[in-house]
């Protein structure tokens, strides 16, 4: 019964249509996923807003197969669904028409963190980063938007945001700091601003510099408005000492949100000298469902770097 998800995903999503039954053509659809640490989760169930998406998403491409836009889309609306290796696919095949836009290789990029593929990440960021050089910067849509329905992030903002994240996850600090760096000067948005200083601080703390960390929290202000990343500003005044560590470790479930905030507490304990505490958090956070967050991502990828953990 826990997989009867699957039924309406191939069905409407991934079924062909063929004459013949020999015609049929086998997709494979994952169910489940299991990370480094050995943990598997279920791929949750798609609600039926998800699947009306994705399926005019699906049918707006097969009648504009040259749209790029409509490729891109096709994409994202496969990756919300958890199909992450399905929307690789799609764009890998995009990228064959297409070998030139950077929005292919940024959106491919993070499914390849999704499913840790960390280098082929990297090759996907940096050549997108390539790509954009000399270009206009351009406001990326959300594909689950806030609860203002106001984009925050654009396209070379969120190429270095996660070329910044995939070095970070492979302890490459020094590259995941020039990138965060090129992340916050794309954009003056508030938004941007504490999203890529509270990565900017954490990798100071890491390299040993707590000064030159403390130095990158001069354009945080508690007045400031923020629209979708309140957890990194609630991190980044917990950096600047404008708020107890108590006051923001979230009492709910788990979401990116929320493993955003333990994971940023948990490697506050760390670079604080109590890695005990640090070593606890971590592993709490990777016991939650979330397997995609970026704040799972990075404990998952401590627990086994630093703390030895298969």
């Amino acid at each position: 019964m826990r997989h009867l998800f699957l039924i309406p995903i191939f069905f409407l999503a991934f079924a062909c249509k063929p004459t013949k039954p020999e015609a049929e053509e086998t997709v494979s659809v994952d169910s489940t996923f299991t990370t480094p640490l050995g943990k598997t989760f279920e791929i949750p169930v798609p609600s039926e807003k998800l699947l009306a998406q994705f399926e005019e998403a699906k049918a707006t491409f097969e009648a504009n197969p040259e749209d790029v836009e409509a490729l891109i889309w096709y994409g994202r609306r496969t990756a919300y669904l958890g199909q992450y290796r399905q929307a690789i696919d799609i764009y890998s095949k995009g990228l064959e028409k297409f070998p030139n836009e950077p929005r292919l290789y940024r959106h491919r990029g993070h499914r390849y963190i999704s499913i840790r593929e960390y280098e082929k990440a990297l090759a996907d960021f940096e050549k997108a980063a390539e790509l954009i050089q000399g270009t206009a910067d351009e406001i990326e849509p959300d594909g689950m938007p806030n609860a203002l329905n106001i984009p925050v992030s654009s396209l070379h903002g969120n190429i270095y945001y996660h070329l910044g994240l995939a070095y970070y996850l492979t302890h490459q600090y020094e590259k995941a700091y020039e990138a965060y760096l090129k992340c916050r000067e794309s954009g003056n948005h508030y938004d941007n601003i504490v999203s890529s200083t509270h990565w900017l601080y954490m990798i100071q703390q890491r390299l040993g510099n707590p000064a030159k960390a403390d130095s990158l929290l001069a354009p945080i202000h508690p007045d400031s408005t923020v629209i979708e990343n309140q957890s990194y500003a609630d991190l980044c005044l917990l950096y600047k000492g404008l708020l107890p560590l108590d006051s923001i470790m979230p009492s709910g479930g788990g979401s990116p949100s929320n493993d955003a905030v333990r994971y940023g507490v948990a490697n506050w304990y760390l670079y604080h000298g109590d890695s005990v505490k640090s070593k606890q958090l971590m592993q709490e956070l990777t016991d939650s469902k979330v397997f995609t967050s970026f704040g799972y991502l990075a404990a998952e990828s401590d627990l086994i770097k630093i703390f030895g953990l298969r």
